[in-house]
């Protein structure tokens, strides 16, 4: 496995949903991610409640593959950021037990000035770049 500055990981992590310019965007998630690099949200309790009460057994979300992801990070961008609501923000520095990246971040309201949301986010490495994303958002 390469050598990877955690830190740096997730800097680049948060930024892609930040990042403006859908050229960079598409450009990040192809280095961060693997071809197949797989990201699944566990959404907030009050959506999880809502999937059972309508039948279904889960209500975790996924996007697979550089199309996909690059779809869920525009549209997150697209909702939150554009806007000029929301930034992400590293709320905690990542933590790294072998090819495993977990750190906490934050959804910043830019017109309250304070954050909103957050969740953690548990990243799976394959030769330095994201195989698996596990979103768990509060």
């Amino acid at each position: 496995m390469p050598t990877i500055d955690p830190q740096d990981l997730i800097e680049r992590y948060i930024g892609v949903w930040n990042e403006p310019d859908p050229e960079i965007r598409r450009k990040t998630v192809d280095e961060l991610w693997a071809q197949d690099g797989l990201h699944v949200l566990q959404p907030p309790q009050q959506m999880r409640d809502t999937a059972v009460d309508l039948g279904f057994t889960t209500a975790v979300l996924e996007a697979r593959g550089h199309d996909e992801l690059h779809t869920r990070v525009t549209r997150a961008h697209d909702e939150f950021v554009a806007p000029g609501t929301y930034v992400f923000r590293i709320q905690e520095p990542a933590q790294q037990l072998r090819d495993v990246i977990t750190f906490r971040w934050e959804s910043f309201h830019t017109g309250e000035g304070r954050a909103t949301g957050g969740g953690r986010e548990f990243l799976v490495l394959d030769d330095g770049r994201i195989r698996f994303d596990y979103q768990f958002v509060d």
